[in-house]
């Protein structure tokens, strides 16, 4: 009998392929959970709007549970709710996309723990390999675009970029993680072997934050894949 977990899920490349991988390890993956601040209605991790991440749970037919918390309350909060989903669901363990930042694993492996359940990191990795993460994305099928880059580090151009062989060469070219691990840049997945449907995303606008820019699309729906 496969394994019944649920997987962290922020919308964007890492999560994306965790989910694939653990699919492919022969996990049932039944359910994507989100951490959304209470009554903003977007994700805490990118900033997304929570309907775009409901889409990408339609696409790949896992429903998404959104954890509503504040800062102060976040670990709380997600502990609560992995110990509800144990019960109510039966799963055996949370599953993060986290790559190699040793502080979000012995976060996330408390929280299981708490919990009572496992933690899975399927992607876990050196971080010099970072860059073969990335390409091996490129070439995944999966679809995904630049939502949101770190002023400090990226201009606004790489905002719109789609993660192609183009953006892997360019980054390169950075003094960053070429995965984006510690918020660098952020995507958003659109589309891939596992989506149903594809996302399809009009009219973006920049937004400026403190630190940050963002690229909203006032526009998104599933559409059929041609």
């Amino acid at each position: 009998m496969k394994k019944r977990i649920a997987l962290s899920w922020s919308g964007g490349k890492d999560c994306c392929i965790a989910l694939d991988t653990l699919i492919q390890q022969g996990y049932d993956v039944v359910c994507l959970v989100t951490t959304v601040p209470k009554e903003i209605g977007r994700t805490f991790g990118h900033g997304e709007r929570t309907e775009m991440i409901t889409l990408q749970g339609e696409s790949l037919s896992i429903p998404v549970h959104f954890i509503e918390c504040t800062y102060e309350n976040y670990t709380d909060q997600f502990i609560k709710t992995v110990h509800s989903l144990k019960n109510h669901l039966k799963i055996t363990g949370i599953a993060f996309g986290d790559l190699y930042l040793e502080g979000h694993r012995e976060w996330g492996e408390k929280v299981a723990a708490t919990a009572g359940v496992d933690a899975l990191y399927p992607l876990w990795m050196k971080k010099e390999v970072a860059l073969q993460a990335l390409e091996h994305f490129v070439h995944s099928g999966y679809e995904a675009v630049v939502v949101r880059v770190r002023e400090d580090v990226l201009d606004e151009t790489w905002l719109g970029r789609i993660i192609d062989d183009s953006l892997l060469q360019d980054v390169q070219k950075k003094p960053i993680c070429p995965m984006g691990e510690s918020g660098e840049y952020h995507t958003f997945v659109y589309d891939g072997p596992l989506f149903s449907k594809r996302i399809d995303l009009k009219h973006g606008e920049l937004i400026q934050h403190e630190t940050t820019k963002k690229l909203e699309f006032k526009s998104y729906c599933l559409i059929d894949k041609v």
